[in-house]
């Protein structure tokens, strides 16, 4: 009965997060048509449009659909998703706008540079890329990102990370820049020039910057831990910025009672350093908003089960506990949105 009940429970999630990704790609504010048959884009699939344009941040608007019926989903750059699986009819046409972060390195800022300008890849079950058109953002909002490899803009198959999968929960006015890193801890993100220092040159004012390290901290100390999460919230405040505080997302390592271990699934380090609550002591003392994503990925975790669960890390191909598929790093991408949502750092 109580697996029965976990199952239900953890349909109904995920039904709930899959209707916020189809409502904010329907909704996503329309813009002047774009030129058909866009001359940046290869003729042949996969498609893919390139922009030979400078660093900075760019409005797309893309004009979807065709005589058949078609399902398009599109990326760019690191593979970041933009936009959501979107379906169309017979003859219908869709106008759907996002807006891109393009800047070198393209993907984790201390990987390779990766290809020059903004590239957009069309994908899709049945993709039909009518026209896109690209301009410069004049008013878009940023959203920095400082993590780990469970946030990064993962380079490769079958990998990826949740802030790889935000930008589709956004749409056009907001834009996401990914500067978490695979393999840096608090120690490391702080030290390296071109980790939180770069991060801070690229703060402008009252832009919101999340902050979820704690993954590679498995030999740091507790008052050496707390000192870096305070540090990082100082040096958001100090450049303009508006730090967010996020709870690193769980290990899948199970009890045999179906719940998650208190340790290794929680991020308690061998030290006994436990990360999420030293996070949640320091948003509470320093008035900084929490997303408590630690506590929201347990309950998804633990309500799919042991067998479920497997889908959203990559167990079936790495064994991997850790590091998320696509479908688990667009999930938990969903509940950051929704924390984002609750903390009225959104808008409505």
């Amino acid at each position: 009965m109580a697996a029965t009940v976990r199952r239900r429970a953890a349909a109904a999630l995920l039904t709930a997060v899959a209707a916020v990704a189809a409502t904010t790609a329907l909704q996503a504010p329309a813009l002047a048509a774009p030129a058909p048959g866009p001359a940046d884009c290869t003729t042949t699939a996969p498609v893919t449009c390139h922009f030979d344009v400078a660093p900075g941040t760019y409005d797309v608007t893309v004009e979807l659909g065709g005589e058949a019926a078609a399902s398009t989903r599109l990326t760019a750059e690191t593979r970041r998703t933009v936009l959501a699986e979107t379906a169309t009819d017979a003859g219908e046409r869709l106008r759907r706008s996002f807006t891109v972060d393009v800047r070198t390195p393209e993907g984790e800022p201390l990987g390779p540079d990766g290809s020059p300008g903004l590239d957009v890849y069309v994908g899709g079950s049945a993709p039909a890329l009518a026209g896109i058109r690209v301009t410069p953002a004049r008013h878009a909002r940023q959203i920095l990102l400082a993590g780990d490899s469970t946030v990064c803009d993962q380079p490769g198959e079958p990998y990826s990370g949740w802030g790889q999968q935000l930008p589709q929960y956004l749409g056009r006015g907001v834009s996401v820049a990914n500067y978490a890193d695979s393999g840096e801890s608090t120690v490391t993100y702080l030290a390296n020039p071109g980790l939180f220092p770069n991060v801070r040159t690229r703060i402008h004012r009252g832009d919101l910057v999340l902050v979820q390290l704690a993954h590679n901290d498995k030999q740091t100390d507790g008052p050496t831990y707390r000192a870096n999460i305070e540090a990082l919230v100082d040096g958001v405040r100090a450049a303009g910025g508006k730090p967010v505080l996020v709870t690193p997302i769980v290990r899948r390592w199970f009890n045999a009672d179906g719940t998650l271990d208190n340790d290794t699934a929680l991020l308690v380090n061998g030290l006994g350093v436990n990360h999420p609550e030293v996070i949640r002591s320091v948003a509470a003392d320093r008035d900084v908003p929490l997303i408590d994503l630690t506590a929201k990925t347990k309950q998804l975790v633990e309500s799919l089960g042991v067998e479920d669960s497997k889908a959203l890390y990559l167990y079936d191909e790495k064994r991997d506990n850790t590091h998320t598929s696509t479908r688990g790093a667009t999930l938990y991408a969903g509940l950051v949105r929704d924390g984002l949502r609750a903390l009225h750092l959104l808008g409505p």
